[in-house]
């Protein structure tokens, strides 16, 4: 039907006879002349309809915003003054000889011609609408862009890209499953993928030795602007690297792809941080270094004030007390200061005390705060000393459970860090290991893998269950500008300690039997130490397109309420469909089901 894409047209086809096919982006009447933005995936061409040719201008006359066109003509140079180096094909223009109308079409619900703010459930209604818009298109050509690229590294580097199955078995990954109700074994179900973690494994077990996969994964849980409930990750597993050697490759991947497709050079070699010390400095163990703030600890100076308020957690083991200085701070109004105060509260923080250093050298006089009356001079001194302050800054400071300072100094340093545009360079990437093995769960009193319970630990099984706290494990997340790119872990390729880590986690050995019978009896047939990673694609792509949210980069996504509207799913089943699965449905859902019906 067409022998050039609208886009792909320039001067080198001067005079060429052409056939074009696309929606009309844009139509224009000048004085007897009508000229028409012909648009398909590659770009914009401007075809031309001349009243010389009646039929042709006839049917220019009749055809509106998003009508589908088929066009015949020759390509000219446009004249002298109406050249658009806004567009790739700016210098030219197709005379149209002939013209077929392929398809009409209704006003869109909004239009594709601006870039205007278009309500996102509207978008998501009309997404195959939305998907015309430029900017779009540009988003979903990246995307098909760095899959490619990351195929090829990875093809090159002798990977098999080898498809896992996305029925399987529910496993705890930290979210809910989406369970799948088995017709044929009655009463029982198969859960969709959170990850394809544990045939990886099993995959190293049968000797692929390196494998990877751009995988579809699933997971119940509730939604932000970087999380959907299916979303897709490039999965790589390999044998015989250790930790080292695993990062060192991909971070050459990493580098490599956005040199290629983006023209940015990242560091020559990321930097790499204990997850203690990220936590000490930034309150996250997913930094964005980008911004300057540090949380710097003072317990030590509070420990023997009157102010109970830091005094306490100071002497708690499980308290901490930190301060931050913002430069140039002290500039902020008190409502400024309110507002961010409501803001740390998001997080448990009660309160956000804060000091003004109008004048460094007046010593205590020279602070600003209802709070400098609670504490010696000598002790505001060490503390300005520790911070680094000067004259115009501003001290904020965090005191409370430790998690709670943590959470809440660390949203808020990230947030002051844009909000007052303290951001230096644009792309900050680094590694994040030694992560600790378990976290205490105080309201379920029992031990969480922070990972997943197949990392392997950086001690010996004997150090580990006696004392689970301080275990390390062999864990490594790559974050670039404060968000988590991917994160991966040498595995435990040893029966005996797997059993270890499932009674720390209290799986009992019937459970395990249960769970992941076939995983331990697969360890006991030559397992070879391997490792691997998984990158979320969509934050990915997010992060390269400079888009908000990774709905903007999902061809389909789900709302935050894991809903489409597109298809208006999730919806109800009919009651022959739910009888075959051996499913009855709650009293409510009952009526509410008998309702739709």
């Amino acid at each position: 039907m067409r022998t050039h894409k609208c886009g792909e047209l320039n001067t080198k086809h001067l005079g060429e006879g052409v056939s074009l096919c696309g929606w009309v982006h844009r139509r224009r009447d000048h004085g007897g002349v009508i000229f028409i933005d012909l648009r398909d995936r590659t770009g914009l061409v401007q075809v031309v309809f001349d009243p010389d040719s009646p039929d042709t201008f006839r049917i220019a006359e009749s055809v509106r915003s998003e009508y589908v066109l088929r066009v015949e003509g020759t390509v000219r140079e446009r004249p002298e003054g109406t050249i658009n180096k806004n567009m790739g094909t700016g210098e030219i223009e197709v005379l149209v000889s002939q013209v077929e109308v392929l398809n009409e079409s209704e006003t869109p619900p909004f239009p594709l011609e601006s870039e205007i703010e278009v309500n996102e459930e509207t978008r998501l209604r009309y997404r195959y609408i939305d998907l015309r818009r430029t900017s779009m298109q540009k988003k979903m050509r990246m995307r098909r862009d760095v899959t490619r690229h990351l195929r090829h590294f990875l093809d090159e580097n002798e990977f098999f890209e080898i498809e896992t199955p996305y029925l399987t078995k529910a496993t705890p990954e930290g979210a809910r499953d989406y369970l799948v109700p088995s017709r044929t074994h009655e009463n029982s179900f198969f859960a969709l993928p959170q990850s394809p973690q544990l045939y990886k494994q099993l995959l190293m077990i049968s000797g692929m030795d390196r494998y990877y996969q751009v995988v579809r994964c699933f997971r119940d849980e509730d939604l932000r602007a970087d999380r959907q409930p299916e979303f897709t990750q490039l999965d790589i597993e390999t044998s015989f690297m250790n930790e080292d050697q695993i990062m060192e490759l991909m971070e050459e991947m990493i580098r490599r792809l956005f040199k290629d497709i983006i023209d940015v050079e990242l560091d020559a070699k990321f930097p790499v941080m204990t997850y203690q010390e990220a936590m000490n400095r930034y309150g996250s163990d997913r930094p964005d270094l980008r911004i300057p703030l540090e949380l710097v600890d003072i317990a030590d100076e509070m420990m023997e004030v009157d102010f109970k308020v830091f005094a306490g957690p100071a002497k708690d083991p499980n308290g901490r007390v930190v301060a931050m200085r913002v430069p140039n701070g002290g500039e902020m109004s008190r409502k400024e200061i309110d507002d961010l105060t409501k803001y740390v509260s998001i997080y448990g923080a009660k309160g956000l005390a804060y000091i003004k250093v109008n004048d460094r050298d007046g010593g205590v006089d020279g602070l600003q705060s209802p709070i400098v009356k609670f504490a010696p001079a000598d002790v505001w001194e060490k503390v300005l000393a520790k911070t680094g302050a000067q004259t115009g800054d501003l001290i904020f400071f965090g005191a409370d459970k430790t998690n709670i300072v943590n959470e809440s100094m660390g949203a808020l340093r990230v947030k002051l860090g844009i909000d007052l545009k303290l951001l230096e360079g644009e792309w900050k990437p680094l590694w994040v290991v030694d992560f600790p093995m378990f976290d205490w769960d105080d309201k379920a009193q029992r031990w969480n893998a922070i990972h997943h319970p197949f990392t392997a630990p950086s001690c010996t099984i004997e150090e580990l269950e006696a004392n689970p706290g301080a275990a390390l494990s062999r864990a490594y997340d790559l974050v670039l500008n404060g968000l988590e790119l991917g994160g991966g872990s040498i595995r435990i390729n040893r029966t005996s300690m797997q059993n270890a880590v499932f009674r720390i986690l209290g799986i009992g050995e019937e459970e395990a039997r249960q769970k992941f019978g076939f995983l331990l009896d697969a360890l006991k047939y030559g397992c070879p130490p391997h490792g691997g990673i998984a990158f979320g694609l969509d934050r990915l792509v997010m992060l390269m397109t400079g888009s908000a949210s990774i709905r903007d980069v999902i061809a389909f996504p789900k709302t935050q309420t894991a809903a489409c509207p597109l298809i208006d799913a999730p919806a109800v089943v009919n009651d022959a469909q739910l009888r075959e699965l051996g499913i009855r449905l709650r009293k409510k859902a009952v009526q509410e089901h008998s309702q739709d019906d």
